[in-house]
């Protein structure tokens, strides 16, 4: 099972919001996901972002790979 930690977009249409999930890569971006990790909202200025970096780091040890999006979301926050 390849996991992966991206975004799920939430919100309304032209109204973004996203969460951070870790998920199989198998499954839609707006599907099923094992964990959330935490919330970015970009309509915001500046965006607003909240990270679990605890349960970040765990799943990054277990071998999830980070989107290269969710990646600079990440290394903004300290986590990475």
């Amino acid at each position: 099972m390849a996991v992966k930690i991206r975004l799920r977009r939430m919100g309304a249409k032209k109204a973004p919001f996203y969460r951070i999930v870790v998920a199989d890569s198998r499954y839609p971006r707006d599907g099923r996901f094992v964990e959330e990790i935490g919330y970015y909202d970009p309509t915001k200025n500046p965006s607003v972002v909240k990270v679990d970096a605890e349960k970040a780091k765990d799943w990054i040890k277990k071998g999830a790979q980070p989107t290269d999006t969710v990646k600079v979301i990440l290394k903004k926050e300290g986590v990475l």
